[in-house]
């Protein structure tokens, strides 16, 4: 058999980062690398693999043919390198758990109560961004984590912790602002904001998209962050559904309403199926006991919602 490349695991990494970031300024931005280095690094991966694998264009940066059959082989490479590490270490330390929550979510009694039970335990706490739950679960980043619905919970536990109702985020003087509640028919030509690189389910529920009676949703403006988002509430470019009241909390220029007709945010715990970390049902035990939603809200943060 011809030899095979022994590949960088680092240069992979790189490689994924400029491919999901479509542009090798961002994604040396994100890697903490000069540009030019991160150039360097992914011409050595080429030639390790005797194919070009990305096109620079006046947008920005393109996969070729060989680049779009190497990305997904490329992120199961760094997966299962990731798996391999983390459960060795979960063997050399069984008494380890990283507990991962999403914004707007306080995990604080449930983490508190896991270390006075387990006082020898090794608890972690990690911050994880809205659409990286399954990934972060996956990928042995976190051994638990509370997050909304919906995602794809395949190969997951999962447990409803609470709901949250599901509120109109838009700005203090919006014509619908005085309102102590509104229906979907109040917001019918109301846009909401769009994700560029969105879910569907995600995109589906906090749009509420298609409507009852099969409309579509108002297409908004593309966002690529949340900050955004609330930028275009505030200026009155478009109205959110978010979860709770608690966002409208982080800028003096928005207000919640609640949003009548429709179900509410389902807030879960998901950990991976089949887990052996003792720590795990442990955490499950206290999280439903003591995550209620009824904490005081937090304040201003990086904040997801729809």
């Amino acid at each position: 058999m011809p030899d095979s490349p022994d590949l960088d695991l680092r240069l992979v990494r790189y490689f994924t980062a400029v491919a999901e970031h479509r542009h090798f300024g961002r994604a040396a931005e994100a890697l903490r690398i000069t540009q030019p280095s991160l150039s360097r690094q992914i011409r050595g991966l080429e030639r390790q693999l005797g194919a070009r694998l990305l096109d620079r264009t006046p947008q920005g940066t393109r996969l070729t043919e060989a680049g779009e059959v190497f990305l997904p082989r490329a992120k199961t490479l760094l997966r299962s390198a990731a798996q391999a590490a983390a459960q060795t270490r979960a063997a050399a330390r069984p008494s380890r758990i990283t507990i991962g929550y999403t914004s707007g979510l306080i995990v604080t009694p449930a983490v508190r109560e896991l270390r006075r039970l387990h006082p020898d335990a090794d608890v972690r706490t990690s911050h994880v961004a809205w659409n990286e739950p399954r990934p972060a679960l996956l990928d042995y980043r976190v051994d638990a984590v509370v997050t909304r619905l919906p995602f794809a919970t395949d190969g997951l536990d999962v447990t409803i912790l609470y709901d949250e109702p599901r509120m109109l985020l838009l700005s203090r003087d919006h014509r619908l602002a005085g309102r102590a509640s509104v229906t979907l028919d109040d917001i019918a030509d109301e846009p909401l904001p769009r994700l560029a690189d969105p879910d569907p389910a995600w995109e589906a529920y906090w749009r509420i998209d298609p409507r009852p009676g099969g409309r579509p949703a108002p297409d908004g403006p593309l966002i690529a962050s949340i900050e955004d988002k609330f930028e275009l509430v505030a200026a009155g470019e478009a109205v959110a559904i978010a979860a709770g009241p608690i966002f409208a909390n982080l800028r003096p220029d928005l207000v919640s309403i609640p949003l009548e007709g429709v179900g509410p945010s389902h807030v879960m715990l998901a950990t991976r199926t089949g887990d052996r970390n003792r720590l795990v049902p442990a955490f499950r035990r206290s999280a439903r006991a003591l995550l209620t939603g009824s904490q005081e809200a937090p304040g201003p943060s990086e904040a997801e919602g729809g």
